[in-house]
């Protein structure tokens, strides 16, 4: 769990690590909404919004991601200020929200 204004800085340290692949996943306390962000190429990446909205966004550089997330963060996190962040590796097939059955 971290705090909701933390999301850039900590996407900013953990972007770099990520293996092509590779996924980030930030969803609400209850796991029921959330984005996924996934690097598809060096610098390049997908992201795949659901919850209030369901969007994916192809192709996107680092720079235009932290603005992106942001704007999605407002929109999918309104009175939340505690989301749940996951780092997946590139072969690992599990997501939690593509899983209910993990969710509380």
């Amino acid at each position: 769990m971290i705090r909701l204004e933390a999301i850039p800085k900590e996407l900013r340290r953990r972007l770099p690590k990520l293996e092509i692949g590779g996924a980030i996943e930030i969803l609400t306390y209850k796991r029921n909404r959330g984005l996924i962000i996934t690097l598809r190429d060096e610098g390049l990446y997908h992201v795949r919004e659901h919850g209030y909205h369901r969007e994916e966004f192809e192709a996107i550089g680092e720079g235009a991601l932290l603005k992106l997330v942001a704007r999605i963060a407002k929109r999918e996190f309104p009175r939340s200020t505690n989301v749940r962040l996951y780092t997946h590796a590139p072969g690992e097939q599990l997501l939690i929200s593509d899983h209910p059955d993990i969710r509380i």
